[in-house]
């Protein structure tokens, strides 16, 4: 009897070796594959592509398994980090991991899968496939609430998530450590990757100073006053406390200062002190370009939950449709919603899409300014 084949992605990290483990255990013909993603300045200084290739050959070696290399660094370039330097040049915060999952993990590595004679594919990912009784296929968030990463995967299509799998996805991360460890996978205590591939450990604004040009503009306050100078808006984000340079007021007061804003006809930085500034904070998120899991739009308005960012706990909200998107009405205002990353909409544990959240209206901050003003 043949066993049907299922290509892994391995990273070099603990939850895709043991997903790859968990496979070969259920009787799948199981083949690791290594994506190198980035090689512009593939050193071991910052990235640790060279180190986690080891790792994973290390834990291959231990399940049984072949592992093969293959450089998608091409497609990357073209599919992913173009679009991030776009972004972030039009005053936006992109989130890369996202369309890293919808271009190359789930794109050009089912391509590549099917060329290896494999008709399915899993990760790593915390995250749960269910199909529903009219076949399509939902995206739930994974057991474990603090590394549930169905965000990062809320743009995949119905033809994206129907040959994938997510061993650990029912479980705790605690769980796949331990398993790694009992079966002495080498990296069963590796220390979780974090931040943007490319980018790595290495000072951000260092590195995006290399792609985009830095245009210094003053730091101002929703009132006009210059409290300081910026390196250039591409080089912040919405909710940013560090690297501005503000050490307090000329009355004293040591009150922590946030980006709340970017004015890009003034190239002025917008801040304000506190993290509880009305500023920080809206009620109303937009959203453009919504993508939905199931291929249709929900029925709106509905009551649902959503997160703004991949960090933040989800809240409560009436989603209601805008002619370009979806307009989400949180019963709670959230903290620093942020223009170029997503808004990801869930009925309970299924995750239903997003969009990327637009920048508010300029009325509306305007309002927002002069409330916060006499406040």
């Amino acid at each position: 009897m043949t066993r049907e084949r299922v290509v892994v992605g391995m990273s070099g990290g603990v939850d895709s070796s043991v997903a790859a483990w968990l496979l070969k255990q259920q009787g799948y013909d199981v083949v690791g594959v290594f994506m190198k993603n980035w090689e512009d300045d593939d050193t071991d200084e910052y990235c640790t592509s060279r180190e986690d290739l080891v790792d994973a050959a290390a834990a291959a070696d231990v399940i049984g398994i072949d592992l093969t290399a293959v450089n998608f660094a091409a497609e990357y370039r073209a599919r992913v980090f173009a679009h991030f330097l776009r972004e972030y040049e039009a005053g936006r915060t992109p989130n890369p991991d996202v369309l890293c999952n919808n271009e190359i993990k789930f794109r050009a590595f089912v391509e590549h899968a099917r060329e290896l004679g494999a008709e399915r594919i899993a990760t790593g990912h915390y995250a749960r496939a269910r199909r529903s009784a009219g076949e399509c296929v939902e995206l739930l968030k994974g057991r474990d609430p603090g590394k549930d990463q169905s965000y990062f995967l809320h743009r995949l299509t119905q033809a994206q998530l129907a040959p994938a799998l997510f061993p650990v996805g029912n479980l705790v991360k605690r769980e796949v450590r331990a398993i790694a460890r009992r079966e002495r996978i080498p990296t069963w205590d590796k220390k979780d990757s974090t931040g943007i591939c490319f980018i790595g450990e290495r000072p951000f604004r260092e590195f995006l100073a290399r792609y985009l040009p830095r245009v210094p503009g003053p730091i101002i306050t929703p009132e006009g006053r210059t409290v300081g100078r910026h390196d250039g808006l591409a080089y912040y984000t919405l909710g940013q406390r560090h690297g501005l340079g503000i050490g307090g007021t000329r009355n004293g007061d040591a009150t922590p200062w946030f980006v709340a804003g970017k004015d890009r006809a003034q190239n002025a930085l917008v801040a304000v002190q506190g993290h509880d500034h009305p500023l920080l904070h809206r009620g109303d998120v937009a959203a453009i370009d919504m993508h939905w899991i199931a291929g249709v739009a929900p029925a709106l308005p509905a009551r649902f939950v959503a997160k703004t960012r991949y960090r933040m706990a989800d809240a409560s909200c009436t989603a209601v449709g805008a002619e370009d998107g979806v307009r989400a009405c949180f019963d709670t205002p959230q903290w620093a919603p942020t223009p170029g990353q997503y808004l990801v909409l869930y009925d309970g544990d299924v995750c239903l899409g997003g969009g990327v959240i637009a920048a508010p209206p300029p009325s509306s901050v305007r309002a927002d300014a002069a409330l916060a003003i006499s406040a």
